[in-house]
């Protein structure tokens, strides 16, 4: 499997200390990596400032291994008056010698887009 096409959001490897009992990385790192990703896409489209108000779908299809380098794409879904909604793919790299390529967890979230006092406003037309 190959990583989509363009560039991902956000790059990083998990270290040792973000593991479970069971030495997978801990599916709440991962998804605060997906929000943070959501976030910031959210964020260009906005304009702004956002706030995360739902998870829509949240997929975990493959364990993440400590070392691997973990790939957070993100697109927008759809855009309403002040939500959107942003889809992210996240694929972990592993075994350098004969590098793999997994897709190890999707989400869908929706973000809305917030003023000064934190009160829902408009996204700007494109």
């Amino acid at each position: 499997m190959n990583l989509p096409n363009g560039e991902p959001v956000l790059r990083v490897v998990p270290m040792p200390a973000d593991v479970n009992q069971h030495g997978d990385i801990f599916g709440g790192w991962i998804m605060a990596q997906v929000d943070i990703t959501g976030g910031v896409m959210a964020a260009r489209c906005a304009r702004g400032r956002v706030a995360t108000v739902a998870v829509n779908s949240f997929t975990f299809k493959q364990p993440v291994l400590v070392g691997d380098v973990v790939s957070f794409y993100a697109r927008i879904g759809r855009v309403g008056r002040t939500s959107m909604t942003i889809d992210v793919e996240v694929y972990a790299q592993r075994n350098p010698r004969e590098l793999e390529t997994v897709k190890v967890t999707e989400a869908s979230l929706t973000y809305v887009a917030v003023d000064a006092d934190r009160r829902p406003r408009p996204i700007p037309a494109e």
